[in-house]
């Protein structure tokens, strides 16, 4: 048996998700990524909110618009690529990692986007995902997770919780359904992130830290379907929302509630949620999200349930790790240094040293 020695050269842990992307000449402004196609969502989408945040942060986040790749399934928030003023590709189910993936290989000076949503990546498109997540490909996943299938009329999703009562499930679903932070996490995803759509601060803040990491960034966006779920996570937007919202803040105990009288604490190998009062300052956990200890970013997942009592927001993990487009480019140029080839030749590429013609 050959051994093979694989080099990463050109992997540099010191590169950031935006470096060789090419910056925008002047100020931008959230018109410059407005198109003037008609945005065709249901009044009241959370898609809405979204679209607008992400408009906005793209304006200060500064790069050219010819050098912005978002990449699509299918599904409502697969509309995305046609509502902003940069290049998409409006791809097929499920497969729009996998499209992507070939854009961050070849094409290092774009800042590729995905746009999914719950049924189109964790059904269909589920090992697109999974695999892109384990490869660690620079990119940034949004996963839009409304609990329901929207486009194709209200059945119940991957992501649906026990019991819900849909046109595809009129008893209500037997399903359990996806818990998506800790399916991205046990993929061993170097980035992972959730926010809520209404939470414009919370969530512009996750889209920077997505875009300046690099690998894959996954950041689920909690957001409302009007139409077939309408409410689903209205116990996070409600005046005792804070009471459920688990926000992250790394370097700073967790504590959250109207008057920070829940803390996160260590209990046994997980993590658990008491009352401030029953602890001391010292088992409050502090949040390190750039530990490279997927145990602890798993744990934290954990806190958040389907009854919507817990749901941790922010970034649970930030660590660095060699890319897959960073080495499939070293191993690309280690092969050309080895045996050199006419470039400008295809056609003795593809005839080779051992052709005939026949006359």
């Amino acid at each position: 048996m050959t051994i093979v020695e694989t080099s990463l050269v050109g992997t540099d842990l010191g590169l950031t998700g935006l470096s060789g992307v090419p910056a925008a000449a002047g100020p931008q402004k959230v018109k410059d990524f407005t198109t003037d196609q008609e945005v065709r969502w249901c009044p009241g989408c959370g898609d809405y909110v979204i679209l607008a945040t992400v408009r906005g942060f793209l304006a200060e986040l500064g790069l050219r618009r010819e050098n912005l790749m978002f990449v699509s399934g299918i599904g409502c928030s697969s509309r995305f690529p046609y509502y902003l003023e940069a290049y998409g590709i409006h791809s097929i189910h499920g497969r729009a990692p996998a499209i992507a993936t070939g854009l961050a290989v070849t094409r290092p000076d774009l800042s590729v986007w995905v746009v999914t949503g719950d049924g189109d990546a964790l059904s269909i498109g589920g090992n697109h995902l999974i695999h892109a997540l384990r490869r660690n490909v620079n990119m940034t996943i949004l996963l839009f997770n409304n609990r329901i299938y929207g486009l194709t009329k209200g059945q119940y999703s991957p992501t649906s919780e026990q019991g819900k009562v849909t046109k595809s499930t009129p008893m209500g679903s037997v399903d359990h359904p996806f818990n998506t932070l800790s399916i991205a996490l046990g993929a061993e995803a170097t980035f992972a992130a959730r926010a809520l759509d209404s939470d414009r601060a919370g969530l512009t803040e996750v889209l920077r830290a997505a875009a300046e990491h690099r690998g894959t960034s996954f950041v689920e966006i909690l957001q409302d379907c009007p139409i077939f779920n309408d409410g689903s996570f209205d116990a996070l937007r409600r005046d005792n929302a804070a009471a459920h919202l688990v926000p992250l803040h790394h370097g700073e105990p967790i504590r959250f509630g109207a008057d920070g009288e829940f803390v996160v604490v260590r209990s046994g190998f997980g993590l658990e949620v008491t009352r401030t009062d029953a602890v001391a300052e010292s088992d409050i956990v502090v949040h390190d999200a750039y530990t490279d200890n997927p145990e602890y970013a798993y744990a934290l997942s954990r806190l958040s349930d389907q009854a919507l009592d817990h749901v941790v927001t922010g970034v649970f993990r930030s660590v660095n790790r060699p890319t897959y487009d960073d080495g499939v480019r070293a191993q690309t140029t280690q092969a050309r240094e080895r045996k050199p080839v006419d470039q400008d030749s295809l056609q003795s590429l593809l005839s080779g040293p051992e052709t005939w013609t026949v006359s």
